[in-house]
Order: structure tokens, then C-alpha cells, then sequence
């Protein structure tokens, strides 16, 4: 009886390591869905880095992070990774094609040089080795720039042969490239260092002594301000990518090792369950086979030591398992943390970047791609709300003539005054934005007929009564307004079209005027 007792006490202790083997095997299976949520969270950050290259692609990948942040949803992924694949490759395509078109641009250029008479035979050569690189495709932007750089090169040394032996004279024409170039560099955003060199730039193209070469020089020297920007920006992002690929890399090498240790210690719980399952039947035979209960006492003692011996063993594995699995899951998470800072700021000086190149460095008025994105979202809400919109454009009158008259920096100066009383003059619903030189453009909605010519008028005439005095000389800036509204069926670039022809005509009507289309 004692015998029974012991035997039953036994298996019931048997039936308790099993159950804890049970839980143990839930609880590693809890612990792979913590890891595939970190993996979750890694390639939604991954899609956000990505943000940016395609709208088409933004839009499946935002709805990729939707579906991956709830597990019930990861069979809808499944579908829409075919087309991402095939958006991913399609704008890949079309980055390799604007480089096969630099690459034909480069071609050509080259072609000019060595068209260019008494140009020297080493020059030659090297321009004509220069076309046969060329040949070669080009895989990424950072192979584009350096030919860029050389075929400026080129370009200056021909130019140099052709013109050092000949005194250059100073023509309209070059006054007027001198102007086109200073305007040029106001609507640029240079960073902090390179602004007092861009400053002194403005001030040799207004001066009354600039010279050909000078001219010359000031070119060269803005290109070559442009591509330092250019190179900072490329180190910038190959260090992002260079993080980014270390991320992925670590993040493959740890689920490539959790995978094999996961594989080698299914096998070896698989081996041990076998064996634990042979010891019961060796028990479940003896109690059939041996009718003596001394001796099967010891045969039942002896199985139940295998099996408690084989438990052992295993729940040693699987702690050992968990404790791998914890590590690499430590890992994982650190390796995303560090990955989700580094984009977070490289998004943050994305964003920054993408806020000054939407607005104009000058006036500090959004800039033309600035107007381009409103004039868009105007339409919209005109075709959504069926309201009235109109579009003025505005020219500063005789502003050539403050320039040639008081300087650049004076016209600069006038053209800040006007772009802050522009902004001032209207609502919070009204938008202006410098469309280049001296133009402004006006976007102003839900205004009637009845009111747009007031509305025009009271705006040019705040402009007209600013006390401008330049060298103790008091000077009158007028405004020239040509204005017209969007009609059904019309397309928003066709009415300003409509206002600039309306400009046009103020301009060779007196000028200081408001004509409506």
C-alpha cells in the first residue's frame, strides 16, 4: 500500500515538471512576440527614413507602419509589399535616369569645349579622356558631382587661354548679369559661415568699378560656395547611411544567431522529450511486466531518476535559451534606440532644411516653391468650396533704376520694407510670396468683384505712402497690380497667367495701377 502511495506521489510530482515544462515553453513563445514587436518597431522607423522620395511611396509605407503597429493586421502586409517592392525599384529608376541625362548634358558640354578656338593641346587631351570616362554610367550622385567639378575646370582654363591675352570690356550685358547674379544669391540660403563672403560678393557686383573678370571670379566663387554645400550635405547623409547600414547590420546578425540558437535548441528539447517519453513507457511496461514489488519499486525508482535527470536537462536549455533570447532582445532594442535617435535628427534637420528652402532668405516671405504648394491647396478648396479666389501679381516700378541709383544693398533694403508692409496689409487667409526679382504674388480668397479692386488699391496705396530716403534723398516706390480671378473649368497656373498679362498691361499704362482682368 505504502508502494502505491509512493508510486502515485511520484507520478503526480511527474505531471507538476511537465506543466512547468508547458509554461516554460509559453512563456519563450511570449518572449519571440516581444522580439518580433522590436522588429516591428525597427522596420517602422525604417519606413519613416525612407519618407520623402516619392508621395506615392509615403502613402504605402504610412499605411505599412499602420498595419505592422497591430499584429492581427500583419496579413494585409503581406499584399502591399509586391508594390512597394516595385515603387522602390521605380524610383530607383528614375534617379538612375535624371543621371543618365547629367551624364548626356556632361557630354555635350564637353563637346562645346573642344569646339573653342586656340585651345590648348594638353586641355585637349585631357577634355577629350574626360568624354571617354564619361562612357562609363554613373551610379549615384556622388559620381555626377566630382565630373561637375572637373568640367568646371575645364571650362575656366579654356576660358582663361581665350580672354588673358585680350582686355576685356565692361558691356550692358555683363551689368545685367551682375544684377541677374545678386539677385540670384539673395533668394539663395547660405549657411551662417559663408554670409559675410556672400555679402562682400553683392558689394563688388553693385559697385560702379566691377570688371569682366571680376564678374568672372564672382561666378566662380558661388559655384564653388554652392558644391562645398553640396559635399557637406553628402557627407552628412553618407554618415547617416553609414549608421544605418551598421543598424541593419547588427540587427541581421542577431537574428540570423537567435534563429540558429532557436533551431539547434528545439533539437535538443525534441531529443530530451523523446527520451522522457521512453522512461514513462519504460514505467508504464514495468508496472505491466514485474509482479514483484520490491522489484518494481527499484525499476520504477530508477526510470523516474532518468526522467527527473532528463527534466533537469532540459529546463537547464531553456533557461539558458531565455537567457540568449533576453541578450539578443537587449541588443536589438539598444541598437533600435540608437537608430531612432540618429533619424530623429536627421528628420529634424530635414525639416528645417525643407522650412528655409520654402522661404525666400531675402524678405523672409514664403518663396516660390512656397507659392507653388499654396497655389495648389488654394485650387483644391476652390474646386472643394466653389468660393471665389483671385490671383494678384505685383511689380515694384522703376526698381532697376534704385539699384543703379543708390546700390544693391539700398535695393535689397526697399524690397524688405515692401515684403513686410505686403504681409502686413493682409489677412491671416490672404497669402503673398516673392515670385522673384522684384514680382510678388498674391493669393486671396473668398473676396467679391464688387471689393478686389478696393481690397488691390488700399495695398498699392500703403505701399506709395512708405517715407523711403535714400542718401537724404526722398524717393516714392510705387506698386504695379494685375490681378484676375479664378473661373470654373479653369486651371489656377491659367489665371495667373490671366494677372500677369493684366501686370503687363499696367506697366505700359503709366504705371502705379490696378487693372483687373
Amino acid at each position: 500500500m505504502n508502494d502505491d502511495s509512493s508510486e502515485m506521489s511520484q507520478i503526480g510530482l511527474l505531471k507538476q515538471k511537465l506543466q512547468a515544462t508547458k509554461v516554460a515553453l509559453e512563456e519563450i513563445n511570449d518572449d519571440r512576440n516581444s522580439k518580433l514587436i522590436a522588429l516591428t518597431q525597427f522596420i517602422t522607423q525604417m519606413s519613416l527614413a525612407c519618407k520623402g522620395q516619392n508621395l506615392e511611396l509615403d502613402n504605402k509605407l504610412a499605411k505599412l507602419r499602420v498595419n505592422m503597429g497591430n499584429f492581427e493586421h500583419l496579413d494585409e502586409v503581406l499584399p502591399e509589399l509586391p508594390e512597394i517592392e516595385r515603387l522602390l525599384k521605380s524610383q530607383y529608376h528614375h534617379v538612375m535616369g535624371k543621371l543618365e541625362q547629367g551624364r548626356s548634358g556632361l557630354t555635350n558640354f564637353s563637346r562645346e569645349l573642344l569646339r573653342i578656338k586656340h585651345i590648348p593641346e594638353k586641355l585637349s587631351r585631357e577634355i577629350s579622356i574626360f568624354r571617354q570616362e564619361l562612357s562609363k554610367p554613373f551610379h549615384s550622385l556622388w559620381d555626377y558631382i566630382p565630373k561637375v567639378e572637373q568640367l568646371i575646370s575645364y571650362y575656366e582654363q579654356a576660358l582663361l587661354q581665350n580672354v588673358q591675352d585680350e582686355p576685356l570690356i565692361i558691356l550692358p550685358i555683363h551689368r545685367q548679369l551682375s544684377y541677374e547674379l545678386a539677385q540670384l544669391i539673395s533668394d539663395i540660403e547660405f549657411p551662417k559661415a559663408q554670409r559675410e563672403q556672400v555679402l562682400r560678393l553683392k558689394d563688388i557686383l553693385a559697385s560702379d568699378s566691377l570688371q569682366v573678370e571680376t564678374l568672372l571670379e564672382a561666378y566662380q566663387t558661388i559655384l564653388r560656395l554652392l558644391l562645398e554645400n553640396i559635399a557637406r550635405e553628402k557627407a552628412t547623409s553618407q554618415e547617416f547611411l553609414q549608421t544605418l547600414n551598421d543598424a541593419l547590420t547588427s540587427v541581421r546578425d542577431i537574428v540570423s544567431e537567435s534563429f540558429s540558437q532557436t533551431q539547434h535548441s528545439q533539437q535538443l528539447k525534441q531529443q530530451l522529450n523523446g527520451e522522457i517519453n521512453n522512461q514513462v513507457n519504460n514505467v508504464l511496461n514495468s508496472l505491466n511486466e514485474i509482479d514483484e514489488i520490491s522489484q518494481l519499486k527499484q525499476k520504477v525508482t530508477e526510470h523516474l531518476a532518468e526522467i527527473q535527470n532528463r527534466l533537469a536537462r532540459k529546463e537547464a536549455l531553456e533557461q539558458r535559451e531565455m537567457a540568449l533570447l533576453q541578450k539578443s532582445v537587449n541588443t536589438l532594442r539598444k541598437e533600435l534606440a540608437d537608430l531612432s535617435a540618429e533619424t530623429l535628427s536627421y528628420r529634424e534637420r530635414l525639416c528645417e532644411q525643407q522650412k528655409i528652402n520654402q522661404l525666400d532668405s531675402l524678405t523672409q516671405l514664403p518663396n516660390r516653391a512656397a507659392l507653388d504648394e499654396r497655389m495648389d491647396q488654394e485650387f483644391r478648396r476652390f474646386q472643394h468650396n466653389n468660393s471665389t479666389l483671385w490671383v494678384a501679381v505685383a511689380d515694384i516700378d522703376h526698381f532697376k533704376q534704385i539699384n543703379d541709383s543708390f546700390g544693391h544693398s539700398t535695393g535689397d533694403k526697399t524690397l524688405q520694407v515692401i515684403a513686410m508692409a505686403l504681409k502686413n496689409s493682409l489677412r491671416d487667409t490672404e497669402f503673398v510670396a516673392r515670385y522673384g526679382g522684384e514680382e510678388f504674388v498674391l493669393l486671396i480668397p473668398d473676396v467679391s468683384a464688387n471689393d478686389i479692386a478696393q481690397l488691390l488699391n488700399r495695398v498699392r496705396e500703403k505701399i506709395k505712402n512708405i517715407p523711403f530716403k535714400f542718401k537724404n534723398q526722398r524717393i516714392t516706390v510705387t506698386l504695379s497690380i494685375g490681378a484676375a480671378q479664378v473661373l470654373n473649368g479653369e486651371h489656377i497656373l491659367d489665371t495667373f497667367e490671366r494677372a500677369d498679362a493684366a501686370l503687363y498691361k499696367a506697366k505700359h499704362e503709366s504705371r502705379d495701377r490696378v487693372i483687373i482682368d
